[in-house]
C-alpha cells in the first residue's frame, strides 16, 4: 500500500509527525472508500482535518465528546467501515479508556487510533495535557497493538502498516517538529520488528519515539570516548520484539531503555519483562519521566530536567559501565 505515496523523506525536515500522517491518511482515502476519519473537535490540532478537507462525506467531528467518539468508531467498525480516530493522547488513553477497552478492544474491532500531543510534547500546557501513562494503559488492553514512531517518516510507515494490520492499533506521536532520524522510508518497517539504528558491543540503548534521536546523539558522543553503543528503535511496544532484546542482552550485557513516558509500565517495563522471563541477567536501567507528574516547561527543557536527553543518556551509560557483570556466565548449562 506504500506505493504511490507522495510524501517524501524531504518532508521529514519541514513537517511534523501529525502533518505527515494527515497527508498519508488522505492519500489512503483515495484507495479505500470505507476509510472514515474521526475526531473530537481537534481536526486542526491533530491534522486529521486534512482528510476532512478532501473527503468531507467521510469525516466525522463528534465535538468535545471523546467517549462518544470511540463508541461511535466501534459501531462503524462493526458496520464494515474502517474508522481512524485521532485526538490528544491524554483523551484517548485516559478519558476514554473504558470505551477503548470495552467497545473496541474487547470486540477486537478494526479501529485505528492516532494519538497526538503524547508524552510531554505539549509540556508548556501543564499536567492536564501531558500524557506519560498511555503506553502502560494501552499495552495492558488485550488485542491492542501499540506503536511509537521515531519521526515523521516512521509515522507515515506506521499509518500505512496499521491499515493492513488486523484489530485495534494505537499510534502515539508528539506535537512539534520532531527531528528526523531516518533518511529513507524504505528501511523495512514492520509491526513487531525493531530496527537496529546503530550496532555496538558495550551497551545497548533501547528506545522509541522522540528519544531515538536523543539516543543516536548520545551514542555518537560515547563513541568518541571509546564506547561501542548499540541503538535499537523499538517502535512497536506491543507486540514487542523479544528476539532483538535477548540478542542485545547476550551480546552487550548492559541495557538502558529511554522513553518519553513514565518509567513505570512503559517501554522500560516491557523490555524488563522480556529480560526477566528469559532468565538471563544483565545490568539494566530505565530512563524517562519518574513516578511523578511532569513539571511545566518546553519539551526539550523537560527532557533535560528528567535526564533522558542526550546528556542524561551519556551520564546513565557512564554509571552503568561501572557496574560489574559476570562476563563468562554460562546460560547454556543444562545441569
Amino acid at each position: 500500500m506504500a506505493e504511490g505515496m507522495t510524501w517524501s523523506v524531504l518532508d521529514g525536515d519541514k513537517l511534523t509527525q501529525a502533518e505527515i500522517y494527515g497527508q498519508v491518511l488522505t492519500q489512503l482515502g483515495a484507495t479505500n472508500p470505507r476509510l472514515v476519519a474521526m475526531t473530537a473537535d481537534l481536526a486542526k490540532s491533530t491534522k486529521i482535518g486534512a482528510f476532512g478537507d478532501k473527503y468531507p462525506d467521510r469525516f466525522i467531528n463528534m465535538g468535545i465528546a471523546e467517549n462518544s467518539l470511540f463508541g461511535v468508531a466501534a459501531g462503524l467498525a462493526m458496520a464494515g467501515w474502517k474508522p481512524v480516530v485521532s485526538t490528544f493522547a491524554v483523551f484517548a488513553a485516559l478519558r476514554s479508556a473504558e470505551q477503548v477497552r470495552t467497545d473496541i478492544c474487547y470486540q477486537n474491532l478494526d479501529v485505528k487510533i492516532i494519538a497526538t500531543h503524547a508524552g510531554i510534547s505539549f509540556g508548556q500546557a501543564g499536567s492536564t495535557h501531558h500524557c506519560t501513562e498511555d503506553i502502560a494503559v494501552m499495552r495492558s488492553f488485550a488485542n491492542m497493538t501499540v506503536i511509537v514512531p521515531a519521526d515523521g517518516i516512521e509515522t507515515g510507515n506506521a499509518v500505512v502498516a496499521a491499515m493492513d494490520h488486523p484489530g485495534p492499533v494505537y499510534i502515539r506521536i508528539g506535537r512539534g517538529f520532531e527531528p528526523p532520524v531516518n533518511t529513507t522510508k524504505d528501511y523495512g518497517f514492520q509491526i513487531g520488528k525493531a530496527v537496529t539504528m546503530k550496532d555496538g558491543k558495550d551497551v545497548t540503548l533501547i528506545t522509541c519515539g522522540v528519544c531515538v534521536g536523543q539516543a543516536m546523539r548520545a551514542a555518537k558522543v560515547l563513541e568518541t570516548q571509546g564506547l561501542s553503543v548499540r541503538v535499537i528503535n523499538m517502535h512497536t511496544i506491543k507486540p514487542i520484539d523479544r528476539d532483538i532484546i535477548i540478542k542485545a542482552v547476550v551480546e552487550t550485557r548492559r541495557i538502558i531503555t529511554v522513553e518519553e513516558h513514565n518509567t513505570m509500565g512503559g517501554l522500560g517495563s516491557a523490555v524488563g519483562e522480556v529480560i526477566v522471563e528469559s532468565g538471563k541477567a544483565c545490568a539494566f536501567r530505565k530512563l524517562g519521566v519518574p513516578d511523578a507528574f511532569a513539571i511545566v516547561g518546553y519539551p526539550e527543557d523537560l527532557y533535560n530536567h528528567y535526564k533522558f536527553d542526550a546528556d542524561g543518556i551519556i551520564e546513565a551509560v557512564g554509571a552503568l559501565m561501572k557496574k560489574e557483570i559476570e562476563e563468562d556466565e554460562n546460560w547454556d548449562d543444562e545441569t
